[in-house]
C-alpha cells in the first residue's frame, strides 16, 4: 500500500515538532507561576512554586538529554525560555519570601 498525498500532509500535520513540544510545556509553567490564567478554568492563581519548579526541571531535563541532538534554533529556543522561566521563578520566590518576612507572629 503507497501513501497518497492526502495521506502524508495529515501526517505532517499531526507531527509535533522539538519546538512545538518544548513550547507547549512551557505555559503550563508561567500558570503555576502565577503568570497567565489557566486555560481550563480561565482563573489566574496564586503561584505554586512547587509545581513551577516540577516543570522548569523538566525543561531542564530535557536539556540536558538533548544536547548535541538539536539544531542550533531549538537550542537556543530552549535555552531562552529556561532562562525566562528561572528568572521569572526567582522573582516569585522572592516575592513570597519578601511578604511572609513581614508577618508579625506574637
Amino acid at each position: 500500500m503507497t501513501d497518497t498525498p492526502e495521506d502524508s500532509a495529515d501526517q505532517q500535520a499531526g507531527a509535533i515538532s522539538f519546538a512545538g513540544f518544548v513550547l507547549s510545556l512551557a505555559p503550563t509553567a508561567a500558570v503555576h507561576l502565577g503568570d497567565v490564567p489557566d486555560p481550563v478554568s480561565q482563573a489566574t492563581a496564586e503561584p505554586n512554586l512547587g509545581a513551577a519548579f516540577q516543570m522548569i526541571e523538566i525543561l531542564g531535563l530535557l536539556d540536558e538529554k538533548t544536547r548535541g541532538n538539536l539544531t542550533a534554533e531549538e537550542r537556543q529556543l530552549l535555552e531562552q525560555i529556561l532562562y525566562e522561566l528561572r528568572m521569572r521563578f526567582l522573582e516569585v520566590q522572592k516575592a513570597q519570601t519578601a511578604s511572609e518576612s513581614r508577618i508579625i507572629i506574637p
